[in-house]
């Protein structure tokens, strides 16, 4: 069941459009100031960040897909190698199946192939209330070596899903004891409809270390969930949802607005370095991207290190062309402009 359901996943987002009807991340309301001075080398421009106590040699999150089938295995396998090459961060996909049934662990065991890049191990918070425990947690993140562990948040998905975990009642403090009993960081992820800055205060209080705000722009769960459902009430339910959600670009200002310390993943929607550059601009520390490598995992592990050398790239220009040589320099800069009268 699991597994056909991942399987369903990854078919579809490869498949059908999937993507908001109208609503937007928002980024396409700013514009960055040109800089027709920038008083820079472009070599000299510097995408390191410190990210969790460790270094990426860029601000990039290949975020969460998938795992628990061969397909995905092949997936979390090319992207873990492209990771580890580059130096940038990855998630693997809710690793419930895998606990579940331990014959499907090493569809995400990419540690091997990536003994040095950040990974980031993943359940669902909901599961929190469904017998799961801290120990739950503990072999997740120690069934992939982890440097941290995301908690994800799905109230909606899990909603329109006709086997969907809807229980999410006094949740906050079973994160805390997680928070608690784990010695890697926790990061609180949405799956595509963001975060406000009341959930984002209480979950920093209860001990969480980041915040993937995954806002709505990009992948609309509720539209995955609309082609896999099995009724025509199912459908109805989930299409109705299409456009619900946080623009990843308000999610964003929100959580700085709730912590202006806290590292913030941006993601939802990004689809090139220049949008990685407004989220960093608006107060993020780094982006997230999942569909483009998704499509890019399954040609090849170079058409995924194509797709994250153009988003570096594409970064590094935008920085240079408003004259910041630091992603630091970029988190405060003042040339990130929302156009008016929209």
């Amino acid at each position: 069941m699991h597994e056909q359901r991942k399987l369903d996943h990854i078919r579809i987002n490869l498949e059908e459009d999937v993507n908001f009807r109208h609503l937007t991340t928002g980024l396409e309301n700013y514009h960055f100031l040109h800089q027709a001075l920038p008083e820079l080398d472009l070599t000299e421009v510097d995408l390191s960040i410190s990210f969790l106590g460790k270094t990426l040699k860029a601000p990039l999150l290949i975020s969460s897909m998938t795992g628990g089938t061969e397909q995905a295995q092949l997936i979390n396998r090319t992207l873990a190698e492209a990771a580890e090459l580059t130096g940038i961060a990855m998630g693997v996909g809710s690793q419930r199946a895998a606990l579940e049934d331990p014959f499907l662990a090493d569809t995400f065991q990419v540690r091997p192939v990536a003994p040095t890049a950040v990974l980031l191990a993943n359940l669902g918070a909901v599961q929190l209330n469904y017998g799961y425990t801290a120990e739950h947690c503990q072999r997740a993140v120690d069934m992939i070596e982890a440097d941290a562990l995301i908690l994800h948040f799905n109230a909606l998905q899990e909603a329109v899903q006709p086997e969907g975990n809807t229980n999410f009642s006094a949740l906050l403090v079973k994160i805390e004891q997680v928070c608690q009993a784990l010695p890697v960081p926790v990061i609180a992820k949405e799956v595509g409809w963001g975060f406000s800055e009341d959930a984002v205060r209480r979950l920093v209080e209860a001990g969480v270390a980041a915040i993937d705000v995954a806002g709505a722009g990009g992948t609309s769960w509720t539209q995955v969930e609309m082609y896999r459902a099995n009724s025509e009430i199912r459908r109805r339910v989930a299409a109705t949802f299409v456009d619900w959600g946080i623009p990843t670009s308000e999610a964003i200002v929100a959580a700085r607005r709730a912590n202006p310390n806290l590292p913030i993943i941006a993601s939802g929607g990004l689809r090139n370095g220049l949008d990685i550059a407004k989220c960093i601009a608006l107060g993020a520390t780094l982006g997230g991207m999942a569909g483009p490598f998704l499509k890019a995992a399954v040609k090849s592990l170079q058409a995924v290190l194509d797709e994250i050398e153009i988003a570096k790239t594409e970064l590094a220009i935008t920085m240079f062309a408003i004259g910041v040589d630091s992603v630091f320099a970029l988190q405060h800069t003042d040339r990130l402009i929302k156009r008016s009268g929209l």
